[in-house]
């Protein structure tokens, strides 16, 4: 692994998929699994809302990446108060806020394809958004004492939730392209049986993916806050429940009587654009990396 800031997986980012054997049980009825909110506000208005129209009792569990664009104090503030309210694990945005120094940049892990200046531009929006966190000592101390994995069991399945993948907090393993490569096939299917679950949710690499392997199924909801498909101005999260989904499913499986389905969070979009260019303006960093992406969506298709 590269020691270049934003490349490299500090030690401490890895846990290993026996840790989440060990991990203490949460029961739910319907699991909203939300990876990559980024900031976004009127996404998580839309998720609160998807959650109340439910039939029954909803558990939401935000993994990772829940901060990015909100460098505002009043963004930054609201959108930690409300999702620390929910069952919530730290993505490597947030594990790298209270650092000291900035060895590991935004400590997204990013492999060697990605553009030396997407990375950089990374490590400088993340820079911003710990200058504004540096002045929510309180905020800082709860993210600091939240968990890397957590997990759930729903309708008699375990379910690992965690941002990156089954061994570390920005592994790339449960990638769209890193799901469907061979190689990578038995350690996904061990991963299932060191981490004793049936069900793998995750986030981290920002497009979206749900493959089934002998072992059980792994859900990447790719982007709550951001589109993940080709001109669809809307985020996804990830439901797991014991009931099928009443409102509208973009895909899904169902495992062992568990219903696995991608949802998508139809969000306020102009709002959306409005708040985010008040924070990065064109020509700003985070425009030159998302702007195309928040506007039009990315170069991956729904089929």
């Amino acid at each position: 692994m590269s020691d270049i800031a934003g490349r490299t997986c500090p030690l401490r980012y890895r846990y290993g998929a026996e840790a989440i054997a060990r991990l203490p049980t949460v029961e739910a009825e319907t699991l909203y699994v939300i990876g990559g909110l980024y900031g976004n506000l009127p996404a998580l208005d839309a998720i609160e809302a998807m959650a109340a129209a439910e039939p029954g009792p909803v558990t939401l569990v935000f993994n990772g990446d829940f901060n990015w664009f909100n460098v505002d104090e009043v963004g930054f503030a609201e959108i930690n108060r409300r999702v620390l309210a929910h069952h919530a694990i730290v993505g490597n945005v947030e594990a790298e806020l209270g650092v000291d120094g900035d060895a590991a940049g935004c400590g997204c892990a990013y492999p060697d394809h990605v553009d030396g200046a997407v990375v950089e531009r990374s490590n400088r929006i993340h820079a911003r958004l710990k200058a504004t966190a540096a002045g929510h000592p309180d905020i800082l101390a709860a993210l600091a004492g939240l968990p890397m994995i957590a997990r759930f069991a729903v309708g008699g399945l375990h379910v690992a939730v965690v941002h990156g993948d089954a061994d570390s907090l920005a592994g790339w393993r449960f990638d769209a392209a890193a799901l469907d490569d061979l190689q990578n096939q038995p350690w996904i299917v061990d991963a299932f049986r060191r981490a004793d679950v049936h069900i793998f949710a995750s986030t981290h690499t920002c497009l979206p993916a749900l493959r089934r392997f002998a072992s059980g199924l792994v859900a990447n909801n790719g982007a709550a806050g951001m589109p993940n498909f080709n001109e669809k101005p809307y985020g996804l999260l990830t439901r797991i429940s014991t009931r099928p989904p009443s409102g509208e499913a973009l895909y899904g499986e169902v495992h062992h009587g568990v219903h696995v389905h991608a949802m998508p969070i139809r969000y306020d979009h102009a709002d959306w654009v409005a708040r985010f260019l008040a924070n990065w303006p064109e020509g700003s960093d985070a425009w030159l990396s998302y702007f195309k992406r928040i506007a039009h969506g990315p170069d991956y298709f729904l089929a």
